[in-house]
């Protein structure tokens, strides 16, 4: 048999809680994601409240279902618990790393383009956009051709794109506009830089619930999902060659490239 625990989170008035429930809908015990704090209403599932309290903040979801092995306990057998209390960073239990556990979710984007490196594509992160200041989180260039790419973090909001447009819970806001304007930028960049008869197409990349009504402009910036992102990439038709794709790319790797 097993249990099945649910994560939601809660974000209200300054406050940011994870809270873990049983398919009852009894509680198990919460996870203040500001202070740290764990507070543990059933005993019984201590440790399973924590693991899915990790499984939940290393993921792509706004909630998430994990089943646990249902144990006569609430400890672990010996060697689950030695795992566990070594992903938690220790044997003190009373926090989570929280900082660590942001910092790689924060570079889940990163890692899922580097992942595409094995079916012929490079990316180029951080690139130093003019001398104003300006960064292109990611630039990503592949079989399919040249992207710049931006995400947004919008966990728990609800994301619509229309045409050519793009609202968060029902407010218009500009980051398709930018990511074509970003897209542009670039594309004259390296245009000056030699690299002929090239195009930039600009991507947001939404962490968060995304609805797409109308279908986004084949040549236009559009929008996908974090966990959309190789399958997209992957699925585009080819347009470049290895050999033209080393040489954007080296050319990207160039600061003299992004300077003026």
């Amino acid at each position: 048999m097993e249990d099945v625990l649910t994560v939601r989170r809660w974000r209200r008035y300054g406050a940011d809680r994870l809270y873990v429930t049983q398919e009852t809908g009894a509680r198990v015990g919460s996870v203040d994601l500001q202070s740290g704090e764990v507070v543990v209403d059933d005993p019984h599932f201590e440790s399973g409240l924590r693991r899915a309290a990790q499984a939940y903040l290393r993921a792509d979801v706004a909630e998430l279902a994990m089943s646990l092995p249902t144990q006569s306990t609430g400890s672990l057998a010996p060697a689950d618990e030695a795992a566990l209390q070594a992903w938690l960073g220790g044997a003190d239990w009373d926090t989570i790393d929280l900082a660590a556990i942001r910092s790689e979710r924060g570079s889940s984007l990163r890692t899922r383009l580097e992942r595409l490196g094995d079916e012929g594509w490079q990316v180029v992160h951080d690139v130093p956009l003019g001398r104003q200041g300006s960064t292109v989180e990611h630039l990503l260039i592949g079989p399919a051709g040249i992207f710049t790419i931006a995400e947004r973090l919008l966990p728990g909001q609800h994301v619509v794109v229309e045409g050519r447009t793009i609202a968060v819970d029902g407010r218009s806001v500009s980051y398709l506009r930018d990511a074509r304007l970003e897209a542009t930028r670039v594309q004259g960049a390296l245009l000056a830089a030699a690299c002929a008869a090239i195009t930039v197409r600009g991507v947001v990349v939404v962490h968060g619930d995304l609805e797409v009504r109308t279908v986004q402009p084949q040549h236009d910036a559009f929008a996908i999902t974090r966990q959309d992102v190789q399958a997209v990439f992957r699925a585009m038709p080819e347009r470049l060659d290895p050999g033209r794709i080393a040489a954007i790319a080296h050319v990207a790797r160039q600061r003299a490239t992004w300077s003026h």
